[in-house]
């Protein structure tokens, strides 16, 4: 999974026309170390999303204007448009990830 390393990539992957889904971390968060543990499976079931992560401190503007409150949360655009944001309560087992990406 890439990290988003600046706003100008951020706005970038977020224009195209598949689905990109941005994992929203933070170095300290023991629930974003746990979600690492799994998301590579999931990444890898999902050839047809781009997938990267990005740090919601760092970016914390891009985090409270798409109402980031928990993380990690996972948030998916289309054609520069968020569609989805699975909330850090509801992204804890790799089946409530799938089940979410499963609904897009």
């Amino acid at each position: 999974m890439e990290k988003i390393q600046s706003e100008e990539q951020y706005q970038q992957a977020i224009q195209s026309d598949k689905y990109t889904v941005i994992k929203f971390e933070t170095n300290w968060c023991p629930d974003c170390k746990n979600l690492d543990r799994f998301i590579g499976d999931i990444v890898a079931e999902h050839a047809d999303k781009d997938f990267y992560s990005m740090d919601a401190e760092q970016f914390q503007p891009i985090a409270e204007a798409n109402e980031v409150r928990g993380i990690p949360s996972l948030l998916v655009y289309k054609n520069g448009e968020k569609v989805a944001h699975l909330h850090s309560k509801f992204a804890k087992t790799p089946g409530q990830v799938r089940e979410y990406l499963a609904g897009l």
